[in-house]
């Protein structure tokens, strides 16, 4: 998907990238806000009693878990569908751009490539609140909603076999630093919960 909504596809089939691009941007964050706002309020009946403290420890051990998952061979348990190509030829820029978007931004939707997806809902759950389960998932979904801004410059075939190419090679340090990441943050919740 992500070499597909590139200024050389988009030109191709007559759209206009940075239309396209908004498009998937904003329904991205929106479609995360609005789950968040969701798992937030149920948050707040569910853990809303709960000591920060433990809701912090809760984090950790789910970002433990994550590690594990994400440690072991094959990928992260969850749907392995991608988003419907078949929009491309079908309708305007910003109408795929918004419907890839929201089910990139919603987690669930497509392929979880990370177990710290889980953990993003569940952080958006123990938050307690709407409002901040809606800013957690907003973050998470504006950052998927801005992958495709990896293939900004391209813009002639040879550098779309480049990219992919490049892609392919980060694929490695990415899931190295999002393993750092979730490690990271077990540790930052445990020491706030234990403290």
């Amino acid at each position: 998907m992500l070499a597909s909504i590139t200024p050389l596809g988009e030109r191709g089939r007559h759209r206009s990238y940075p239309v396209t691009m908004t498009a998937f941007l904003l329904s991205a964050t929106a479609a995360g806000a609005a789950l968040g706002a969701v798992l937030g309020a149920i948050g707040s009946l569910i853990a809303g009693g709960v000591p920060g403290s433990a809701r912090l420890v809760v984090l950790a051990v789910a970002c433990a878990v994550a590690l594990a998952i994400d440690l072991r061979p094959g990928p992260a348990p969850g749907p392995h569908r991608q988003v419907d190509e078949r929009w491309l030829d079908r309708y305007r820029g910003w109408v795929y751009g918004a419907g890839y978007g929201a089910q990139l931004g919603f987690g669930l939707a497509t392929v979880v490539s990370s177990a710290a997806t889980y953990v993003a809902l569940l952080a958006a759950v123990l938050s307690g609140g709407a409002g901040t389960g809606a800013l957690i998932l907003a973050v998470y979904g504006a950052a998927r909603g801005l992958t495709p801004l990896l293939a900004a410059g391209v813009r002639r075939p040879e550098q779309l076999m480049a990219w992919h190419a490049r892609f392919l090679a980060w694929r490695r340090p990415f899931g190295l630093a999002g393993r750092a990441a979730l490690l990271g943050l077990a540790a930052i919740a445990l020491a706030g919960g234990v403290r």
